[in-house]
């Protein structure tokens, strides 16, 4: 017979990746007691399957091709990475896909963690299945805070499952690189992927919706990432959808809108997210299984008084490092309303308001070369009714860029607001970037006036020196 335990807790986190690790960090340093519940592994989505593997696995790719371009070094590196040892490396960083270390780090703060899937029963109150059999009933005294993430998002192909595809976890998972590879996508765990496996031995083909690479981004910045990837050997075709998908006596065949028939040994699917909340009990709330769950600046959902959504389940930026500051927010707010504070700071850019998910979001593709950018893009910032100036300059044009690769090429661009005279957005792209992209993410959350950030004096001869060039170009 199953046993029930019941025990009641200030907070409950239902998921144990990076963004519910810090809700509950934020919560107990302010001294609410909390439970965390996880069915998998403790650090979640990007300690195993996401951002560390796959960096892992870029990293050695990227460094390769800095060195190529440095005269008197080129020549020693180029041959083929060690795969074997790349492997062997990124197994390291998810520590074996074991997760020992982040359990104690969760007791070295006095949470409480459960195994188990965690489903809402009720208003503020959280059912758990352990494996020893036991029923736990959690109930919140102030909050629970849904930090589920994301699953794979595959296409509604016909008998697509017979086929095994790998969607992002079995791409950064992989025991060893397939001979032949085909992407489908054209986002970031797309060119991201396409970067590395080409890289590791793979032959791949990139098979791209759309018009061209990394939408969401400036068209740049998918322009000279394609040129890249076209240089490496990657077989990149723009405007092709996949219409079937079969495995033939081991062999992927994936056949296109326009009847090409490409051959493979694997198949990834990097075709978007869906929310993780289509078994965690919302029905028992009144609100729609599988959905993605609105919140406000605080992160507590919409009409409710007890339950928070942070993190990618809330849809407002994908990214684990806006889900760790959101954490961070919802953790503040949940201990100044349990503390019974009358008035919480909810004004833009207050301790308990996620402003930067509106104005502020910087994200780093990890491909060569790599591309950065934080805030809004032009045709964002057009949309938002802001009126702005784009502003372009070559990273040609910085000596640091070419004391850094012998034919250093990248573009970088500033957003000017022409009214309040501040950044709405910057976009980099080049080798090295992802390293300058913080410099642009303080000007844009701090709304640095242009005035000002001609003072900001960037050291010579090194990559920042772009600031200037892009300030020169402005001011003329």
């Amino acid at each position: 017979m199953t046993e029930t335990e019941s025990i009641a807790y200030d907070v409950v986190v239902l998921g144990a990746g990076p963004v519910g690790e810090n809700v509950a960090d934020r919560t107990r340093a302010a001294g609410l007691s909390t439970a965390v519940v996880e069915s998998e592994l403790v650090g979640g989505e990007c300690s195993y399957w996401a951002c560390m593997p796959s960096k892992a696995l870029l990293r050695p790719v990227i460094a390769r091709a800095d060195a190529r371009r440095v005269p008197g070094l080129g020549h020693l590196v180029q041959g083929p990475l060690d795969t074997a040892a790349v492997l062997a490396h990124r197994d390291y960083e998810t520590s074996g896909w074991k997760d020992d270390g982040q359990v104690r780090w969760l007791d070295g703060i006095g949470a409480d963690l459960y195994r188990g899937r965690g489903r809402l029963d009720g208003p503020s109150t959280v059912t758990v299945t352990g494996p020893d059999g036991v029923r736990h009933v959690l109930t919140a005294r102030h909050a629970v805070a849904v930090c589920t993430g994301t699953r794979a998002l595959l296409p509604d192909l016909p008998a697509l499952a017979d086929v095994k595809p790998w969607t992002s976890r079995e791409a950064t998972s992989a025991k060893a690189a397939p001979g032949r590879l085909i992407v489908v996508g054209g986002g970031v765990v797309a060119v991201e992927m396409a970067t590395a496996w080409q890289a590791l031995g793979s032959r791949v083909t990139l098979l791209v919706r759309g018009k061209g690479l990394l939408p969401r981004m400036e068209p740049f910045a998918g322009e000279l990432v394609a040129d890249a990837l076209g240089e490496a050997g990657v077989d990149l075709r723009t405007g092709t959808s996949v219409t079937s998908v079969t495995r033939e006596n081991g062999t992927v065949v994936a056949v296109t809108d326009s009847g090409d028939r490409i051959e493979a040994d694997e198949i990834l699917f990097a075709t978007g997210r869906a929310p993780q909340t289509d078994d965690i009990g919302l029905d028992t709330i009144g609100l729609e299984p599988g959905s993605w769950l609105s919140v406000d600046d605080t992160l507590r959902v919409q009409d409710s008084d007890w339950l928070y959504a942070v993190g990618d389940v809330n849809h407002r930026a994908l990214l684990t490092h806006q889900g760790k500051y959101q954490a961070r927010i919802a953790g503040a707010a949940i201990a100044a309303r349990a503390a019974g504070v009358p008035l919480l700071e909810t004004d833009p850019w207050g301790a308990h308001a996620a402003t930067a998910d509106h104005d502020a979001v910087p994200q780093v593709v990890f491909t060569d070369p790599e591309a950065a950018a934080v805030g809004l893009s032009l045709a964002e910032a057009e949309q938002a009714g802001h009126r702005v100036r784009a502003v372009d300059v070559e990273f040609s044009s910085v000596a640091g860029a070419g004391l850094y690769a012998d034919g250093y090429r990248g573009r970088a661009r500033m957003i000017v607001d022409l009214d309040e005279e501040i950044l709405r957005g910057v976009t980099f792209v080049g080798p090295g970037v992802g390293e300058l992209i913080h410099s642009a993410t303080i000007a844009v959350a701090g709304q640095v006036p242009i005035n000002r950030l001609w003072h900001a004096v960037p050291s010579y001869p090194t990559i920042s020196e772009v600031w200037l060039r892009l300030l020169e170009a402005y001011r003329g």
